[in-house]
């Protein structure tokens, strides 16, 4: 594989989830945590955020993981997105790129278009699954045509990679993607 093709992505990939602020110290409200302990999923998500940014606490991927994994075994696509994540860098839980692939896929299939561009991200590297050009075009295209930009830089480097027949294949790939579960 190209060297040069693996460090433009991982930089890609690595800057697309950044751009989170710290605010200032405070303490976590005492609603948002009743709310979360009560198994409320957007109070959960909400919680995990405070402790992933360190928002108004101390910055503890730990926690983060705990309320983000709460929300996430709800069905919120935001939290399985976080969670992905966080297994993916191996912050706040052992590194498992096979648990990253699992958390990307349940919010990409969601439509989160971060998860999809990580979940394509994990095929373009080989990490917890094969690696394959195709699958990672498809999840790219897919999150491209819902605007998310690193998505359109990385499969400008991708087809590059690729032949005729593979971006043929992973373009009706995507569209049979589409067309199915467009209609659920």
């Amino acid at each position: 594989m190209n060297t040069k093709f693996v460090y433009i992505l991982l930089v890609i990939f690595a800057f697309s989830f950044l751009g989170i602020a710290s605010v200032a110290w405070g303490e976590i409200d005492a609603e948002l945590l009743r709310k979360a302990k009560a198994g409320d999923a957007d109070a959960q998500l909400s919680l995990a955020q405070k402790y992933d940014y360190g928002e108004g606490v101390a910055e503890d991927d730990a926690e983060a993981v705990k309320w983000y994994r709460k929300a996430a075994e709800q069905g919120n696509a935001k939290a399985q997105f976080h969670l992905a994540t966080l297994y993916s860098l191996g912050a706040g839980v052992a590194e498992d790129d096979a648990e990253a692939v699992k958390w990307y896929r349940k919010a990409a299939e969601q439509g989160n278009a971060k998860a999809r561009f990580g979940l394509g991200g994990m095929y373009a590297k080989g990490e917890g699954v094969a690696q394959n050009y195709v699958v990672t075009h498809m999840w790219w295209y897919l999150a491209r045509a819902q605007g998310y930009y690193p998505a359109r830089e990385g499969m400008k480097l991708l087809l590059k990679q690729m032949t005729r027949e593979q971006i043929a294949e992973a373009q009706k790939n995507a569209w049979e993607w589409e067309e199915k579960h467009r209609s659920q």
